[in-house]
């Protein structure tokens, strides 16, 4: 019998989770993914509070509604999470994947006094002129209030450098935005790995940097065809991910 909407997405998201562990870009049992399943993308899936990501299954995704206040009452649901996803799926209908991490090296370009990731290769390439940045952390965003400011600042553009805090990226499928969330940690590597040499960078022009970015858009075929291959590997590893 073939798969629903909805036990697909759970499916690709709980491998999202594990995947995502399995690279060592969590942190502990914190972060949050989510991705919607309602045409007007206010029912949306998510990680339940404090669940290791290599332990996450199909059927341990919560189902919410974005319109429901109810939610930041449960003991499943991370305040965090309800604040930012809750916020962002109730604003951005056209946003149906929503992954935050807390990376080491894109978070460190996050923390820098100037966020910038500029382009100096292939990968650094695919975000030029294509990231929002947030310098006004606050603190713990665990309000609505700041899932909103959140979301506003999404408008335009698909991810969001946190300053001090961490990354956020949006999508309109799993794969694609697993892909899109792995190449900036890549890209964000290569950028402090060739600052600690001390040298200059050789920085590309805005001309090639922008050829570049528009490359990468023609491909999203390469982004969902890398998180089949790296979902596959999940599965072999424990099939327990799509139960």
């Amino acid at each position: 019998m073939a798969l629903s909407f909805e036990e697909k997405t759970r499916i690709d998201l709980a491998a999202t989770f594990r995947i995502i562990a399995h690279l060592g870009m969590h942190e502990a049992v914190a972060n949050h993914f989510s991705a919607a399943i309602s045409p007007d993308g206010k029912d949306f899936l998510i990680n339940p509070k404090w669940k290791h990501f290599s332990r996450i299954r199909a059927s341990d995704l919560l189902l919410l509604n974005a319109d429901d206040a109810s939610n930041a009452e449960r003991d499943n649901v991370d305040a965090t999470a309800w604040a930012i996803h809750g916020q962002i799926h109730q604003r951005l209908p056209e946003v149906r994947v929503v992954l935050h991490l807390h990376p080491v090296y894109t978070t460190s370009i996050a923390c820098l006094a100037h966020p910038h990731i500029p382009p100096i290769d292939q990968n650094t390439a695919r975000y030029f002129n294509r990231v929002a940045i947030d310098t006004l952390y606050g603190g713990m965003a665990d309000s609505v209030e700041e899932g909103a400011r959140l979301a506003d600042l999404l408008a335009g553009k698909r991810r969001l450098l946190m300053g001090n805090h961490g990354v956020m990226v949006t999508g309109q499928t799993i794969g694609e935005t697993f892909d899109d969330i792995w190449t900036l940690e890549r890209a964000c590597q290569i950028l402090v790995t060739a600052w600690s040499t001390g040298q200059l960078l050789k920085v590309l022009s805005d001309d090639v940097a922008e050829k570049t970015a528009q490359d990468w858009e023609k491909i999203s075929d390469f982004s969902r065809r890398h998180f089949e291959e790296m979902k596959q590997l999940m599965i072999e590893s424990d099939p327990s991910v799509m139960d």
